[in-house]
């Protein structure tokens, strides 16, 4: 009778350590596509342009809800749908991306190397990544900010890149006598939720 009482004691304590202890448990959150914006900013030879991603998918996991430190960061976008309301530049856009074979472009979080509390569930991350595009992968460094309220994340960044170092000619239109720059930078401000 002794080994019940002490069995159930025991599965009690369990419970309520993880009923109340569960900002040690790691915490998942997923984006929330709609909530969430991603763009391309880049130059040509004759306007600055922006291209914005409508679809948007990924994970962030914290390692506990105390600490709130990164784990896991995975975010995936819909190559064909970037899109800049000028069916012509899209399609010069995927034509680039070499979208027939590479559906998504891909980053995934390998390294944190630095964060940073500033107080009210905000922190500044240093991060290091994989970015894939066109099916060619580079390791990036990524300046992010987070914030956490309750079930939701959000996080925001900015990021220069070339085209070129992912093997991209810049596009070009007219016979090319309109002509894109190299360096492009995406900026983006997501919303996740448990």
């Amino acid at each position: 009778m002794s080994h019940i009482k002490t069995g159930f004691a025991f599965m009690a304590s369990v419970c309520m350590f993880l009923l109340f202890n569960n900002t040690l448990i790691a915490q998942q959150f997923k984006i929330i596509n709609e909530e969430s914006s991603l763009s391309v900013l880049g130059t040509s030879s004759i306007h600055d342009w922006e291209i914005s991603a409508e679809n948007k998918s990924g994970v962030l996991v914290l390692k506990n809800g105390e600490t709130n430190e990164l784990e896991r960061l995975d975010i995936e976008i819909a190559t064909e749908g970037l899109k800049s309301g000028k069916s012509s530049m899209d399609k010069n856009t995927y034509k680039a991306l070499k979208t027939k074979n590479h559906k998504k472009i891909v980053f995934n979080l390998s390294e944190v190397q630095q964060t940073i509390p500033l107080g009210n569930g905000k922190y500044k991350v240093k991060v290091q990544g994989d970015l894939s595009i066109a099916g060619v992968k580079k390791t990036i460094s990524q300046d992010l900010e987070l914030g956490i309220v309750g079930s939701t994340a959000k996080l925001s960044g900015e990021n220069k890149i070339k085209m070129t170092d992912f093997n991209i000619d810049p596009p070009t239109a007219l016979l090319g006598t309109i002509t894109t720059g190299d360096d492009i930078t995406i900026k983006f401000d997501i919303t996740l939720n448990k």
